[in-house]
């Protein structure tokens, strides 16, 4: 979260703004009847809300309609994650994400802001595989200038470990990130300079809605992918939505504002009035700010930052 925005002075929503675990499970139940399968918590960072691993409690026993599980994921900093791992596989956690953008804290603190240490979450990332979470994810955004030069270090410290590394390509999200199109390494120069150093070969997908393209090195050391958002825009696979903290529904991680279900929620509206509020978003949406961003840049546009909307 930027320091010029959330300074020691920034007043933050009340709780009684924020959608308790139990309107969370109302919402994700919901959700779920309209046919999602996978629920992702985010942030900001997930793991500062309070007994966080109680709302996975409860997220873990959702089915879909045809009775499987519903999958629960995480995407976290890492920071509070070893002491919280082994609880957060216990409550029903099924997949996790540690973000993780160099291996030396210089870069580390240039790319987060922050002055913790690499050490920090390489050890919760160990932690999180004791505790058994897996598979186990790591996510490198790269920035030219930036952290580029820590991409074949990160590769040679996850190969032949189980991890999946995947690079992001620098977005845009948000307004206050500073974004440039020059400082975007694509998702090919990514894939150029790890094949001169480790053979790939490009791997399907494990489903039609994966954003990340999956690689697999030809030696059998694992795999790698690589999300092309500003290279090669996927906005027609998309089908991801949103719920904020605060009960705004996002269709897109660009958005400039959301749907309030909070507000219907606590009137206590019908299922059936917040199914159709639910669905009536999503098929009504027109989202393709990646495939347009080029216009959209020359007439910047205010767009929720990613602390509010996560990844």
């Amino acid at each position: 979260m930027p320091r010029d925005v959330f300074g020691k002075d920034f007043v933050f929503l009340p709780r009684s703004e924020l959608l308790s675990f139990e309107e969370i499970e109302k919402v994700a139940g919901l959700f779920v009847q309209l046919g999602v399968r996978k629920i992702r918590l985010s942030g900001g960072e997930p793991l500062m809300r309070h007994a966080v691993e109680r709302l996975i409690e409860k997220l873990a026993q959702l089915h879909c309609p045809d009775g499987q599980p519903v999958e629960i994921a995480m995407t976290t900093n890492g920071m509070l994650l070893a002491r919280k791992a082994q609880a957060l596989k216990d409550a029903g956690l099924t997949r996790l994400t540690v973000s993780l953008d160099g291996l030396s804290d210089e870069t580390f603190a240039r790319m987060s802001d922050s002055q913790a240490s690499v050490a920090t979450v390489l050890d919760a990332i160990a932690a999180a595989q004791a505790a058994g979470l897996a598979p186990l994810k790591v996510n490198t955004v790269v920035r030219r200038g930036v952290n580029e030069h820590e991409i074949i270090p990160l590769v040679r410290h996850f190969r032949n470990t189980g991890i999946v590394l995947r690079f992001i390509e620098f977005m845009d999200v948000g307004s206050s990130n500073g974004w440039s199109m020059d400082d975007v390494v694509t998702a090919q120069e990514i894939l150029d300079l790890i094949g001169g150093n480790f053979p790939l070969r490009q791997i399907a997908p494990n489903n039609g809605s994966e954003v990340a393209k999956r690689w697999a090195y030809t030696d059998g050391g694992g795999e790698i992918g690589v999300i092309a958002s500003v290279s090669q825009a996927f906005c027609h696979d998309c089908s991801r939505i949103r719920l904020a903290t605060d009960g705004k529904l996002y269709t897109c991680l660009f958005a400039t504002d959301g749907v309030d279900l909070r507000s219907p929620l606590r009137r206590n509206e019908s299922d059936e009035s917040l199914r159709r509020l639910i669905a009536g978003t999503w098929a009504g949406r027109a989202d393709r700010y990646s495939q347009l961003r080029h216009a959209a840049t020359e007439q910047p546009m205010k767009k929720i930052e990613m602390s509010y909307i996560g990844g």
